[in-house]
């Protein structure tokens, strides 16, 4: 049975929670292979409104079992408290499980984030300021805090000194800030323990038995291609691989097991804080799809920038991620518009470049260039097959698949559960 991957052919806030929540009625277990609470879905059902930030989108599908991966970066008062605010509305949180080898996004990460963004000034990255960089730096240096440490006060403790050794000597004497007291980081991650034990289990032994058992996983990426630590547009970037090969390493899973991965594009492009974005708008129109498509980041909180397609990022995404389908989301808010420019190719020191440079350098300083498509005026929002819709925007579609290198196999024409229209099956 299949082992599908999802993840964002842009910069995240592509509409990954509406694809994964779409396909959660046909999936055994849903995986958030990576990131944290830095990542936010909208999954609309019915008239509600679900904002997820840390728990896979598949937690509000009654049959699905939703995994926290260990590749995932973890802050407990967060996830306990969106437990809570689900378990509140009727939503059964009972089955989720959490690799014991995810790392815990402590208080002094969150302390190290913040005063780190603000030290850096016109220089900063454009974190969330979640503590969610600090805890993959800390992994990668060997003195991260796992949450089956939790259950161990000894190794808790050391891992905690280990950690703030280095730490406290860097926000007294570089940020002039107070000291973390080892003690009470370690009483308040005791404190989660109890709480989170009924969550925690060898979820990666628990993934390749159910595979094995031809059960149907779904690995969820949060985020989205052009922010991935290796293959996005460093150093304005996230700290974790949102990329197929993510979905691997952030759940124990083989790449052999990977049969499809779907890439998520919103009909225009989107970014979230600071870098490089060539098809940025700053007009009216930006101003317009920003307000039509409800721009603002679900965990931010921030607007987004708003441009217009970029078929070029898509195609790089097609490249980096082997990508089998796209799912195009959002194409309702681009109807009104009589011409509609998509990006076919960039302008680099006036030649014309129709890939993703390599250098970060000729990327600061690539323009777009444009070709304009007809739009289309019509409501599409009740369309419920490709042939329901106008036929400029089925010309639309059709151009962006031949740009972008790989089928376009669902496309989202509005934000209810019941607004997609799907061309192929992702099972």
């Amino acid at each position: 049975m299949p082992a599908l991957v999802l993840l964002g052919a842009q910069w995240g806030d592509e509409g990954k929670g509406k694809a994964t929540d779409l396909l959660g009625g046909s999936v055994d277990y849903v995986v958030r292979y990576q990131g944290g609470n830095n990542a936010g879905h909208t999954v609309v059902v019915g008239d509600q409104k679900y904002a997820l930030h840390l728990l896979p989108s598949g937690i509000l599908s009654p049959t699905c079992v939703p995994v926290i991966g260990n590749g995932v970066v973890v802050d407990p008062s967060v996830l306990l408290s969106e437990l809570s605010g689900l378990n509140e509305r009727g939503v059964d949180t009972s089955k989720l499980m959490i690799s014991g080898n995810a790392h815990i996004i402590t208080p002094y990460h969150v302390t190290v984030d913040k005063v780190t963004e603000r030290f850096l000034g016109k220089r900063k990255i454009g974190t969330t300021g979640r503590g969610i960089g600090p805890t993959y730096a800390d992994k990668i240096n060997r003195v991260g805090i796992r949450v089956q440490d939790l259950y161990d006060e000894s190794i808790l403790t050391q891992k905690v000194e280990a950690a703030l050794d280095v730490k406290n000597q860097m926000l007294t004497k570089l940020y002039n800030r107070r000291a973390i007291a080892i003690e009470q980081v370690v009483e308040e991650l005791l404190g989660y323990a109890e709480k989170l034990a009924p969550y925690v289990a060898d979820t990666v032994l628990v993934l390749n038995q159910a595979l094995e058992e031809d059960k149907v996983v779904l690995f969820e990426g949060g985020q989205g291609t052009l922010l991935d630590i290796d293959h996005g547009t460093y150093p304005f970037v996230t700290s974790s691989n949102p990329t197929a090969g993510g979905a691997c390493t952030g759940s124990g899973v083989g790449p052999t097991k990977i049969t499809r991965v779907i890439g998520i594009l919103k009909a225009y492009t989107t970014r979230v804080g600071a870098g490089p974005f060539p098809t940025e708008l700053f007009d009216e129109d930006g101003a317009a799809l920003r307000r039509i498509g409800g721009e603002r980041g679900v965990t931010t909180g921030r607007d987004r920038r708003c441009g217009w397609f970029d078929a070029v990022i898509a195609r790089y995404a097609t490249r980096v991620n082997g990508l089998t389908d796209f799912f195009l989301t959002k194409l309702d808010v681009l109807t009104g518009w009589e011409q509609i420019p998509v990006c076919v190719a960039y302008e680099i020191d006036g030649k014309r470049v129709e890939e993703l440079p390599y250098s970060q350098t000729d990327f600061h300083h690539a323009k777009p260039i444009y070709e304009n498509l007809p739009g289309w005026s019509e409501d599409i929002t009740k369309a419920k097959s490709f042939a329901d819709l106008p036929k400029n925007a089925q010309d639309y579609v059709k151009a962006l698949e031949e740009m972008s290198g790989a089928p376009i196999s669902a496309i989202g024409v509005g934000p209810g559960r019941d607004e997609t229209i799907e061309i192929n099956s992702f099972l």
